[in-house]
């Protein structure tokens, strides 16, 4: 049975949990540090500056990793679908257990 055609837009969540091994965390870093420093941000209307923003990638593998993480290309492609926005975070440790199936638990 085909879905039938939607006749205004729908709205859905899609969550994601991505595992990944870091294999060189200075070539993250420093890809991280390069996006940040090509990106056409306003240093004047953010709360820190390049500088901070640069060493907080450096100080954090986890920082690092979100930064460059685009989950916008996930649907991309995808035909009748818009990415609207999103958000991309890392965090060191076991996934939270909200993200977690029963079944691992």
């Amino acid at each position: 049975m085909e879905n039938p055609p939607v006749s205004a837009p729908l709205t859905l969540h899609l969550y994601c949990r991505v595992d990944v091994l870091i294999t060189d965390t200075q070539a993250l870093t420093d890809r991280a540090v390069a996006e940040l420093r090509d990106a056409d941000i306003d240093w004047s209307k953010e709360d820190d500056d390049l500088e901070s923003a640069t060493a907080e990638l450096r100080g954090s593998v986890a920082v690092s990793l979100g930064a460059v993480a685009d989950i916008s290309r996930m649907i991309e492609g995808a035909p009748g679908v818009e990415f609207r926005g999103g958000l991309c975070w890392a965090e060191p440790g076991p996934p939270r257990e909200m993200f977690t199936p029963a079944s691992q638990q």
